[in-house]
Order: structure tokens, then C-alpha cells, then sequence
């Protein structure tokens, strides 16, 4: 049984009765993490930061601890963790920790009450996603963008809508309009000019409502990869612009070819940044990056972007697999990526989905179990999709990461990934993963049979260049078109 709330009224509820005054000095000396206050410390370790006060129970089996970023929870009726920061909450829950807005709900709460304080008695049991039932389709949310690229949110409580452009600016929808005002602009940095190039991808910082860091990646003016950080200033209780001058350079990799620079940012939930790279473009790897372990191309990088260390604007994770290893650069989570356009977590599991462009056949996607360590491999260039590269080769793929879907080139020519559904205004649609083609204009889903075989289903077949899929702080999603600078919102009905 998983209750329902955290942040306010619950966290001071859980503790009532009989709770022990604290200490007014923060222990820091000697401060250790016990039992699922470790447990959840060790999957969210930025987010919680280190312990300040030992344990602190109470009389009912319950208890907190305090950290450097918050306040940890243990409810012993329910045998849950929890770490809320006062804007997020962060929950040991049915799938891994997850986390939500503290105005917000987690899937398995009820929509009754005020968002975020009231406790249930049972999870509710939602139908299985069934393709059968949904008819899908797109409404205009927003027109008149310059080449979106990306729509996301920053967390913050806002409910706005942050678009990427591809010539270099970040746009900003707020109550189903665009502001005048960008959010940011540095279009004189951005090379735009060839097809894969441009602002590619952008991640707001999970205390983003605190330090208004954002993160963005594009191709600079030589046409190599910058990952940069940029600070929003508070005003009136937003962030409504974000300096220029305030740019700090994470990571820049040189580009061999003008394709396949990846592009996509994501946070995990365990706080760090998730960075996709191509494999050097080029055809067929032509460069062998995405096999060498001494290149940062062809591979999922995980960064920690809360410290800095020997001279980088980042650290290294303790648990990246090739962390002290000789032989490949620390940075690397995963390896074997052609072009990773899209891939995204799953806010109620964890679980990671990357659509991975192919070459000339097929394209596909690759499912990652929360919890999963790093050091996965998902073949390229020895596998394309669940096949052998070159096509009519063989190939051993023992060891290699299989596709959960895939479709051929007689269905579109460029894959562009999108996310596990988990808003309220489509039930139809919840535990789908949907996904699209940027040629074709299809859209697919995929989710698991009752006997846990995954399943695809084409759902909508548009005209739309989608160029991404979008989330929104409800968990509502988007298709960006790339061609008609169109943002549409993404719906079912009952079929």
C-alpha cells in the first residue's frame, strides 16, 4: 500500500504524535543514512545531498531525517521512503523512485482532495492499455514557431511549456500561447544550416525553481557539440529570461560530419544528466566511434552537473561503469548509438525508452529497466534494429541490447522517440509509450501483452514532420512539426 501524499500537511501529520524535538545544530559530523533513508539515498544522491542529522523516530515507528537539500520521511504503517525538497517529492513507489511536483499527483493517487495532501487506503487499478480501443489525434496547441525541435517543462509549478527552435531559441507557452519574450536566445552561437544541426536538446535542472539552471545542446558556429548551462533570473515568482553571459560550457566534443549529432538532454530521476551522442555522422560509422570506448560519440553520457572535479564543469558518478577504467572515458553510461533522437523516462517507473535512427532499413527502440546498471551495449554498427549490419551479414550479437520494436524503411526513413503516457486527460492512452517517424508522420505505440511480450501498434498516420515529442508538467503530450511550426497537442478518444 502506497499513501498518497508528502510534502506539507502529510510530512507534519506523519510525525505528530509524540515527535522528538531536533537539535538545533546541524550534525553533519557523523550524520549516517540508515535502512531506506540509504536505500533511496543511493538512487536520488544529488537530489538528496548529504545527511545533515542522524534519524530522528517517533513513538509511531515513523521518522525523518534531515539533508542538505530537504527532508526525508519513513511512514512505517506503510513501509515507504520519501525525500521532498518543499517544491518536489521523491518516492520509493510501486515502479522505483519517482517524483512529482508537490501541486501534483502520482499515478496512483486519487483525484480527489487537494493535489498532493490527501492519504488513500488502496492503489487504484487502472484497465491495460489496449490499442484496440484508441483513436488517436493531433489538435493545434500553438502555431507560428521557427523549426521546433523539443517542448518540455521545467517543474517548476508553472504549468508552461518551454520550445526548443532550432535556429536557436527558446520559446515560452503559457496558457496555450506563445510570449513574446524568448526565454533565451543565442542564436549567434548556433550553426542551424544542415539538417541535424542547430539547438538539438534542452533540460531544465530538478531544483530548477530554486537555481534556474536550464541546460541546453546545439552545434556551434565549427559544428561541434556544446553543452552549455544557462541561469533564469526570479522575477514575480518566474524565471522569465535567462542571461546570455551567464553561460557555463559543460562539454564540448568535435564533430567529424555534419549528421548524426544526437542532441537530447535528459535528468534522470536519479538527478543526473542524461547526454545522447551520434556516432560522428558520416554512414555506417565511418569514423568507429560508437564501439571505442576512448570516444564520447555513439554513446549515452551520465554526468554528475552538481559538482565539478580535476579541472571539468561536472563529476563523474561513482557508479558509472567505466569510472577508474583506462580503456574508456568515465563520462560513458551506455555504448553503441547511432543517433539517439528522443529517449526519455518514464515518470511513474523509471524506465528508459531510446529511439535509436538507423541507417538504411530499420529503425528502432530499446527499453532500459529502471534500477538497470550502466555498461549496456546496443550494437551499432553490427546491428541495425534486431538484424545484422551490414544487411545479408552475419553478426554475433551476444551481449548486444535487443530492440523492443522496430519498423523498416517501407514505413518512414528517421525514428523520433517520445514517452510512456501518463496524464490524466487521456486515460485511454496510460502505460503506452508512443513514438513517431519524422518522414512519414506515423505514430506507434508500445506496451506490454499480459504475458509480457512487448506490442506495437500504429495508431495515427499523419502528415505532420514530427520533429519530437513533447511533456508537459500533467503528463499531457505533444508532437512538434518541425515543417509547419505547429505544436499539437497529442489525444485519444474512445475508438
Amino acid at each position: 500500500m502506497i499513501p498518497a501524499a508528502l510534502a506539507g500537511a502529510v510530512v507534519l501529520g506523519t510525525l505528530a504524535t509524540g515527535e522528538p524535538s531536533r537539535s538545533a545544530a546541524a550534525q553533519t559530523q557523523g550524520c549516517q543514512y540508515v535502512l531506506g533513508f540509504r536505500a533511496l539515498y543511493q538512487q536520488i544522491p544529488r537530489i538528496m545531498g548529504e545527511c545533515v542529522e542522524n534519524e530522528v523516530p517517533a513513538p509511531s515507528g515513523d521518522s525523518v531525517q534531515q539533508t542538505a537539500n530537504g527532508l526525508a520521511v519513513y511512514r512505517k504503517a506503510d513501509n515507504w521512503t520519501a525525500f521532498t525538497d518543499g517544491d518536489r517529492t521523491w518516492i520509493d513507489g510501486p515502479g522505483g523512485v519517482q517524483s512529482r511536483l508537490n501541486t501534483e499527483r502520482f499515478p496512483w493517487e486519487a483525484d480527489a482532495g487537494t493535489p498532493g495532501t490527501t492519504a488513500i487506503a488502496t492503489v487504484p487499478v487502472l484497465a491495460a492499455f489496449d490499442p484496440t480501443r484508441v483513436a488517436l489525434r493531433l489538435e493545434p496547441l500553438v502555431r507560428g514557431l521557427a523549426g521546433p525541435l523539443q517542448l518540455t517543462h521545467a517543474a517548476d509549478g508553472s504549468g508552461r511549456a518551454y520550445v526548443a527552435e532550432k535556429r536557436g531559441i527558446i520559446r515560452v507557452i503559457d496558457g496555450g500561447a506563445i510570449l513574446p519574450a524568448p526565454l533565451l536566445d543565442i542564436q549567434p552561437l548556433v550553426r542551424s544550416s544542415g539538417s541535424e544541426q542547430g539547438l538539438l536538446g534542452l533540460a531544465f535542472h530538478p531544483r530548477y525553481a530554486q537555481n534556474g539552471y536550464l541546460y541546453v545542446n546545439y552545434t556551434d558556429s565549427a559544428g561541434n557539440t556544446v553543452v552549455a548551462r544557462y541561469t533564469a533570473r526570479a522575477s514575480g515568482g518566474t524565471r522569465d529570461i535567462a542571461d546570455p553571459s551567464t553561460a557555463q560550457i559543460v562539454l564540448r566534443i568535435p564533430q567529424p560530419a555534419a549528421n548524426h549529432n544526437g542532441g537530447n538532454l535528459v535528468f534522470g530521476p536519479d538527478g543526473y544528466l542524461y547526454i545522447g551522442t551520434g556516432d560522428g555522422g558520416g554512414a555506417g560509422d565511418q569514423f568507429r566511434n560508437a564501439q571505442n570506448g576512448q570516444a564520447l560519440l555513439g554513446k549515452m553520457l551520465r554526468l554528475d552537473v552538481d559538482r565539478a572535479e580535476r579541472g571539468n564543469a561536472y563529476a563523474i558518478p561513482p557508479d558509472n561503469p567505466f569510472a577508474g577504467v583506462a580503456t574508456a572515458r568515465p563520462e560513458i553510461w551506455f555504448t553503441g548509438l547511432r543517433n539517439p533522437w528522443r529517449y526519455t523516462f518514464d515518470r511513474a517507473t523509471g524506465d528508459l525508452y531510446i529511439a535509436d535512427v538507423g541507417q538504411n532499413m530499420y529503425e528502432e527502440v530499446n527499453f532500459v529497466a529502471a534500477g538497470t546498471p550502466g555498461g549496456l551495449n546496443f550494437g551499432w554498427p553490427r546491428t541495425e534494429g534486431l538484424h545484422c549490419y551490414p544487411a545479408n551479414s552475419t553478426c554475433d550479437r551476444d551481449g548486444f541490447v535487443q530492440p523492443i520494436g522496430e519498423y523498416a524503411h517501407s514505413l518512414g526513413c528517421s525514428i523520433t522517440g517520445g514517452y510512456v503516457y501518463r496524464g490524466r486527460q487521456s486515460p485511454l492512452l496510460v502505460g503506452a509509450y508512443l513514438f513517431g517517424d519524422y518522414c512519414s508522420g506515423r505514430i506507434w505505440s508500445l506496451h506490454r501483452d499480459p504475458a509480457g511480450k512487448w506490442v506495437q501498434t500504429e495508431l495515427l498516420d499523419t502528415d505532420v514532420q514530427i520533429s519530437s515529442f513533447g511533456e508537459d508538467e500533467a503528463g499531457e503530450l505533444y508532437v512538434t512539426g518541425l515543417g509547419d511550426g505547429t505544436v499539437y497537442r497529442v489525444v485519444a478518444m474512445a475508438r
